[in-house]
């Protein structure tokens, strides 16, 4: 197995080049190829705004292929991810940013509106993950004039057009630092984990031998891409394997997941318990509930039948059209 976990990154976008890679739920899709071009666009960005590998970049956003592009154009320029949970409060992400000593922050615009950029002096650019516009600039020159010279810069270097061939991209140590995940806080301010790409290699061994997926699968990511759990196995492994993770870009309520679900009907299905609750109390829960089913539930034998019709009524809801099933124990 290759022991470079960019190259496994780069390896995928290179081979499926023309297969969709990232979507928001009913909205955009970007192709392979389109993930190539925009990392590559980034590293422009990163580039002249003197941004050195081995520097931390912060990256906070609710779900979204924005969120999945940014962190990968991070990771495969060589710098380190500093991914923080979007329902963190400012005072929170302030800290995280500064004690991180992050040089760049990539953030949703709702996000921004509650930030204040005095507050995170070292940072040299606030970029949108809307659009990936330039919120705020603290440099000698115009990180927004890169900005919108980005078409000029990218065909200057690229004059025969982006190809497979083109992509070559950081090529990573085991015990090189990859990502600081911070903590919820529930003790002061977050702390943060050092995860180096020995243990992002690790996973991805790890889900290889049990997660089996293919090239154009369809996966449903639910769980926030801030927690190394959700990240790993709804993302950064179906990425790796030329899946289409399709990114539900708001909270995942019962019904938007079990629409979904429907829809794209996923392969391997990830989650937590608390989600698992939610869709029994909102489709069992009430049938259960019938003085009719309570009573029926009272009876030998009849008790274990209705028992193992709702067994296998939630088993259809959760996983019917996917092929596992995949529960973290924490909420």
């Amino acid at each position: 197995m290759e022991k470079s976990f960019v190259a496994h990154i780069e390896t995928s976008i290179r081979e499926n080049w023309d297969r969709p890679a990232l979507s928001d739920y009913k909205g955009t899709t970007y192709l392979y190829k389109d993930l190539a071009r925009k990392i590559a666009k980034i590293h422009i960005i990163f580039e002249k705004t003197g941004i050195q590998k081995g520097e931390k970049i912060a990256l906070v956003g609710r779900n979204s292929s924005n969120w999945a592009v940014s962190f990968l154009a991070i990771t495969t320029y060589g710098a380190i991810v500093v991914p923080i949970l979007h329902d963190f409060k400012p005072d929170n992400i302030h800290h995280i940013v500064n004690h991180s000593e992050a040089m760049v922050l990539f953030t949703g615009d709702q996000i921004w509106e509650n930030l204040n950029e005095l507050q995170i002096p070292r940072v040299k650019c606030i970029i949108s993950l809307v659009d990936f516009s330039i919120l705020h600039e603290n440099t000698p020159f115009s990180v927004r004039q890169i900005h919108s010279e980005l078409p000029q810069l990218f065909a200057k270097k690229y004059s025969a057009g982006l190809t497979p061939e083109n992509i070559n991209y950081h090529r990573d140590q085991p015990e090189e630092l990859a990502i600081i995940n911070y903590t919820s806080g529930t003790s002061g301010f977050s702390k943060g984990v050092m995860l180096p790409y020995r243990s992002l290699i690790s996973n991805l061994m790890f889900a290889m031998s049990v997660l089996p997926l293919e090239p154009g699968g369809k996966m449903v990511s639910i769980l926030p891409l801030a927690h190394a759990y959700g990240a790993a196995f709804e993302f950064i492994y179906p990425i790796t394997q030329g899946c289409h993770i399709n990114f539900l870009t708001r909270t995942p309520s019962p019904k938007i997941i079990l629409e979904a679900f429907g829809e794209l009907k996923p392969k391997i299905v990830l989650s937590v318990p608390l989600i698992i609750e939610k869709i029994y109390k909102k489709n069992i829960l009430e049938a259960i509930n019938k003085p009719s089913v309570k009573l029926l539930l009272k009876l030998p034998i009849i008790d274990r039948r209705i028992c193992n019709k709702i067994n296998a009524k939630l088993t259809s809801i959760l996983v019917e059209n996917s092929m596992k099933l995949l529960l973290e124990e924490r909420p």
